[in-house]
């Protein structure tokens, strides 16, 4: 994860007349509502884990017939370095070190442990203390990055991985195979966007209000094109109107085939079209760049009765076999 922009940003509102008011941590808690810092986090959290239930549900579902697959417990951690006021964000949650667990993604085996409530301190990633790693004052996520490379690259290597709580309990964690991708939430925003390798949604974008079902809807269209590698294609054969077009349109035909496998309604991805027209001002209506929303609703419509009839026959649809491209994916090769 790069970085964790639930942050409280308290520091940063309090006057230059009540700095003779400071502690040594440079806060006046005089002027800190804990309660309501408290409840800003978990907001932000609530957010994250809703993302990070779909997520994984996607790549999970999917993982046969992804191309680039990654060992993963569906674990996120959060490092209050990386908050911009980490003092208030620690006395506000209750912590003493810096590192907690800020998801566990639903169905993963983290979560099936039953071990990784939300907030509860970590103390050891294997042989690490990742509280020990050096890291700014605030507004640091370069560490929480290399803590969540260092359990992929554990999982690679050993197979699993060993997780100590603060306290001394610890549990030894074997992961599942998943398709490579990252979720992250962003703390402000209303945009969705892929780049790759991750998936990052603005906590302002309007899926967030829709059902289960709808909100997957978007973030099968931003997987899609990190499954079907369009940035590595943009960059080799130019990030023009109409290549940008043809891309955008074959994320959206892969939505069902991804919600399907998923366990979602495919027809949900037309739902979604229809519910999020571009009176919604979203960036997935960029004039241009984009189909219109009924070219949008036509094309997942079109895909609708393959992906039932092979869900019908094989129990899932594979993509990877019956999926018509709109693009050479070797193109500038």
């Amino acid at each position: 994860m790069r970085a964790m922009a639930a942050a409280t940003l308290a520091l940063a509102a309090i006057p230059v007349a009540a700095l003779a008011h400071l502690d040594d941590s440079g806060v006046n808690w005089s002027r800190i509502d804990l309660p309501a810092e408290r409840a800003a986090i978990e907001r932000y959290q609530s957010f994250d884990q809703r993302l990070q239930d779909v997520g994984w549900k996607m790549v999970r579902g999917n993982v046969r017939f992804c191309d680039r697959r990654i060992l993963s417990i569906g674990l996120q951690l959060q490092d209050l370095k990386s908050y911009g006021g980490p003092e208030v964000a620690r006395r506000a949650l209750g912590l003493t070190g810096d590192f907690a667990v800020q998801t566990a993604a639903r169905g993963s085996p983290a979560e099936e442990t039953g071990l990784f409530a939300k907030n509860r301190e970590i103390a050891r990633l294997d042989s690490f203390d990742p509280n020990e790693w050096v890291a700014g004052d605030r507004l640091y996520w370069q560490r929480l990055t290399l803590a969540h490379d260092h359990i992929d690259e554990t999982l690679i290597q050993r197979g699993a991985i060993t997780i100590e709580f603060a306290g001394g309990e610890s549990v030894k964690l074997a992961p599942v195979e998943v398709c490579a991708s990252r979720f992250e939430l962003m703390g402000e925003g209303r945009k969705a966007v892929a780049d790759g390798d991750r998936v990052v949604i603005g906590i302002d974008f309007p899926a967030f209000e829709y059902s289960e079902e709808l909100f997957a809807a978007v973030v099968a269209h931003e997987l899609a094109h990190n499954l079907l590698a369009h940035s590595n294609w943009l960059d080799r054969n130019g990030r023009n109107r109409r290549n940008t077009r043809m891309i955008e349109r074959e994320a959206d035909r892969l939505m069902p085939w991804l919600m399907a496998n998923a366990g979602y309604d495919p027809q949900a991805a037309v739902q979604f079209f229809e519910e999020l027209r571009p009176a919604s001002g979203s960036v997935l209506f960029i004039r241009g760049t984009h189909p219109s929303w009924r070219e949008r609703v036509a094309s997942v419509e079109a895909e609708i009765p393959l992906v039932s009839e092979l869900i019908a026959r094989d129990g899932s649809a594979d993509w990877r076999v019956h999926f018509e491209r709109e693009i050479d994916p070797n193109q500038g090769l």
